[in-house]
């Protein structure tokens, strides 16, 4: 029907004026032009909306996703910035149409009023995505340096625990920071003798060293493991398996940390993982020493992040 009516104004513009003519055929390329710029700027808005359900929680994929943002963000500027050069054509376009108008051209220039409604209706949704987009950048920036601030405080308390730990060293008994966590590993031989789980003097000063850094560190949460190697237990004695006795164990450790009063209990877990997490072979005396461990496992509080991740979703 557009068609029809585009092509019977035309028929009456060629008959009053040659100069008519060549505007009235530039409006309707610019029309056409316009309606592609139309469906590329909605397939545009379809891509965010995909790329936003696959933001992930890890801190790698929050800085991939980051960058995807950012350069969608830049990909909605540059095209607010096609489309308002477009505008500005259009509107040159139609004031010079109001110059030179008639009443042969009047439906159309009411159409290219339409046009331009349409267009400002576009920038306006464009502009709100855009400062929708930024405000999700600026989350994620936050995000990250909550990250970066989380990673350095455990990277913090990871030293500090191995300067209070200096004196054990040698003895069965490591530190090391991983996964955003850190891990203090104690062999049973600091510890307990063998079917045990009386701490001996020396692994008492140990964990009560671990006690006195985690007194300073009230936010942290901490699970201790406790773990064993493959030999068994005839079921008359005092433990019934490995489970029975690692449990013991870790719930030796949970009761001299509890011994500090600056300690959050709450923050406190025990948990026995018997002979299924090994650290070597079995096979080997050596393997199954390794093996035979208590490790005390620092985890720093996510509910901040937690909660960003919320906002940004």
């Amino acid at each position: 029907m557009i068609k029809k009516i585009s092509i019977g104004i035309l028929a009456i513009t060629m008959a009053s004026s040659c100069v008519s003519k060549k505007i009235y055929a530039d409006l309707e390329n610019k029309y056409t032009d316009l309606k592609k710029e139309n469906r590329t700027l909605a397939d545009a808005n379809a891509d965010l909306s995909l790329d936003k359900n696959h933001l992930e929680t890890t801190k790698d994929s929050l800085t991939s996703e980051m960058g995807k943002l950012k350069s969608e963000r830049e990909k909605l500027l540059a095209d607010q910035a096609a489309l308002n050069s477009k505008m500005n054509l259009l509107q040159e376009s139609y004031k010079a149409l109001e110059k030179n108008s008639s009443d042969a051209l009047q439906a159309n220039m009411n159409k290219n009023r339409d046009l331009l409604a349409e267009l400002d209706a576009k920038a306006k949704a464009l502009s709100i995505e855009q400062e929708r987009l930024s405000k999700s950048t600026q989350r994620l920036d936050e995000l990250e340096s909550l990250v970066a601030a989380k990673e350095a405080a455990m990277k913090k308390l990871k030293e500090t625990l191995s300067s209070a730990l200096n004196s054990f060293e040698g003895k069965g008994l490591t530190v090391e920071q991983k996964n955003g966590k850190v891990y203090v590993s104690m062999e049973n031989k600091l510890l307990f003798n063998s079917g045990s789980w009386s701490v001996g003097p020396e692994g008492k000063k140990a964990v009560v060293e671990v006690g006195k850094v985690l007194g300073d560190n009230p936010d942290i949460s901490v699970l201790i493991e406790g773990h064993t190697d493959n030999d068994g237990f005839s079921s008359s004695g005092p433990i019934a398996n490995n489970w029975d006795l690692s449990t013991k164990r870790a719930t030796s450790i949970v009761a001299i940390l509890s011994e500090n009063a600056d300690i959050n209990k709450q923050n406190l877990t025990a948990a026995g993982r018997s002979e299924f997490a090994p650290l070597a072979s079995n096979a080997t005396a050596e393997g199954k020493a390794k093996n035979r461990r208590i490790e005390i496992i620092l985890t720093p509080r996510l509910d901040e992040i937690a909660d960003m991740l919320k906002d940004i979703n």
